[in-house]
């Protein structure tokens, strides 16, 4: 008898356990036990949660397909492309509303925070000069290239060759550089290549004179000859006398007049 008791205590202690979940689950039934939602049934979610509630479902279902997606003909690292990708789009998405609209409350983010729907990391390097779109945090962690540096897309399109604009091998992108228009450009994107095509000429004839300008001043031999003539003309010209000088010579001849009087007499 005492252990059928016993028996039917844990049996109401887990269907206590299972209506806290349940109604957890009713309260977040889009999250699909995704998000750390909070234990106890008695704390509320933040007031503003269900206006970003079926953007976060999509990114949830985004994420859920890209990582169950077959890796057949992608090289390793390719597969983890659009998991990054993702993540960077829901954190973007949760950053804006915080920080530019201010359209959600600090209650409501710290919550995601908490419940690791955010990457705090992703979001605070953001608030920095030159990483306002940092792809990933992959992308500035030395520790995984082989010579020590951050990834080819913080190198602004510019700096690098056309050969260089491949996207990032951890990442899957091309430039996350805050002075490159568009950033962050992401492999899949198109029509950027112009674009920086122009720019990357721009900073290479930074300093220089235009070809125009230059065909300009080649008049051919022509020119030179008249540079010539004018250099010996001005050899030629004599050149102005000191008046001391002048004054002594004038002495000079005065003496030698004088001598010449004293023999003739």
């Amino acid at each position: 008898e005492r252990e059928r008791e016993r028996e039917k205590e844990r049996e109401k202690k887990r269907e206590r356990r299972r209506g806290e979940e349940e109604e957890e689950e009713v309260s977040v039934a889009a999250m699909n036990h995704v998000f750390r939602l909070a234990r106890s049934k008695r704390k509320r979610l933040p007031e503003g949660w269900d206006l970003i509630e079926p953007t976060l479902m999509e990114f949830e279902e985004r994420m859920r397909e890209a990582v169950n997606e077959t890796s057949e003909g992608k090289r390793k690292n390719e597969s983890t492309w659009g998991i990054t990708r993702i993540h960077w789009e829901r954190n973007r998405f949760i950053y804006e509303l915080y920080y530019k609209k201010k359209a959600i409350s600090k209650e409501l983010y710290d919550y995601l925070v908490k419940a690791k729907i955010v990457d705090q990391n992703l979001v605070a390097k953001w608030r920095k000069p030159g990483y306002e779109y940092l792809c990933s945090l992959q992308a500035i962690s030395a520790r995984e290239t082989n010579f020590g540096t951050v990834s080819s897309c913080r190198v602004p399109l510019k700096l690098r060759s056309p050969q260089q604009w491949g996207p990032a091998v951890k990442t899957g992108c091309i430039s996350c550089a805050s002075c490159d228009k568009g950033a962050p450009i992401w492999w899949f994107h198109t029509g950027w290549r112009e674009h920086f095509e122009e720019q990357r000429r721009k900073h290479l004839n930074k300093g220089k004179r235009p070809k125009e300008e230059e065909e300009e001043d080649i008049r051919g031999d022509s020119a030179i000859e008249d540079r010539i003539k004018r250099l010996k003309q001005m050899q030629q010209q004599e050149k102005p006398q000191d008046p001391l000088l002048e004054h002594e010579e004038e002495q000079a001849d005065a003496a030698a007049s004088n001598q010449d009087v004293t023999t003739a007499d």
